[in-house]
């Protein structure tokens, strides 16, 4: 098979736009953003133990992750619990988060918002403690 040279190629459609979706794409190749503070890795790794603690009494009943409002889209993002840890560790590690693929086609049915998660764990607990 013959390699094609990028003379061959058609004309990039993004060539010199400001709005240029692959953007994204060039900036994950950069330097790991600003190093976290104490107090906000307390938060992250907190976060995460929360977050495993919720998936464990969560996904057996069939919820498949944590759905997020995104205030810059104003749309809801569906995560499901691998990624959100991967996102959250990502975020831990270089100091921000890369952008990713959406769920392909999510039934909002098979999510929870993180205050439900929360509420749900105090709820256990609290019947825990009281038998």
């Amino acid at each position: 098979m013959r390699a094609v040279t990028n003379e061959e190629l058609p004309p990039d459609p993004f060539a010199d736009d400001p709005h240029d979706p692959a953007k994204d794409l060039d900036e994950m190749h950069e330097e790991p953003g600003e190093p976290i503070s104490e107090s906000e890795r307390a938060e992250l790794l907190a976060d995460l133990a929360d977050l495993a603690f919720y998936q464990k009494l969560l996904e057996p009943r069939g919820v498949r992750g944590i759905v997020v409002d995104c205030s810059d889209c104003e749309e809801p993002h569906f995560h499901d619990w691998d990624l959100l840890r991967a996102s959250l560790e990502q975020l831990l590690g270089d100091g921000r988060m890369r952008p990713h693929e959406p769920a392909f086609a999510p039934n909002p049915m098979d999510y929870v918002s993180w205050e439900y998660c929360r509420g749900f764990a105090d709820g256990i607990r609290a019947n825990e403690t009281a038998h």
